[in-house]
């Protein structure tokens, strides 16, 4: 399990490099261009705002693995040892059930763009790429998150928790 959850870690962090390096460059571009140059050149802020879409999307992957989203944690601090631990897998369970709701609508709207054939304004390319943004990210969130709920249920069978380790 600690394999799949390295590889997706090392996908998601490609990912989040590329389209960073990407979104820079295409900004910093079109600042350029519109002071320098005067081109009309309109991909520069299409291509920057479909790498931020990825990486928002990727990034809240990595805060929900991280424990670096915001969160209201009242009710499962109030818990210790085990009780807190089965609130902790009902919370990644409720997280599972929506990202995957979410997968599926992005299915959903990408099977629309495939067969209508859209493509973006400025670069041009498929709309699929883009939304393919949201099925990618939640795709990786769904499972994820299960992984870790089966591996916190896993230790609270073993009659293991966070605060023993």
């Amino acid at each position: 399990m600690k394999k799949v959850l390295n590889g997706l870690t090392k996908v998601e962090n490609l990912i989040m490099v590329v389209t960073f390096v990407i979104m820079v460059c295409a900004s910093f571009a079109q600042v350029v261009n519109r002071n320098i140059f005067k081109l009309p050149i309109s991909w520069f802020d299409e291509a920057a705002i479909y790498c931020m879409i990825y990486m928002v999307l990727i990034g809240t992957e990595v805060g929900l693995r991280d424990g670096t989203q915001i969160a209201v944690t009242a009710i499962v601090d109030k818990f210790h040892g085990k009780g807190k631990a089965v609130l902790q897998i009902f919370s990644k369970i409720v997280v599972v059930l929506f990202s995957f709701g979410v997968f599926m609508g992005g299915m959903k709207l990408m099977d629309i763009q495939i067969r209508t054939g859209q493509i973006s304004a400025a670069l041009g390319i498929p709309m699929t790429i883009p939304y393919g943004a949201m099925v990618v990210s939640f795709a990786i969130i769904t499972l994820v998150q299960a992984l870790e709920a089966v591996s916190l249920a896993i230790d609270v069978l073993q009659n293991k928790t966070k605060e023993e380790k």
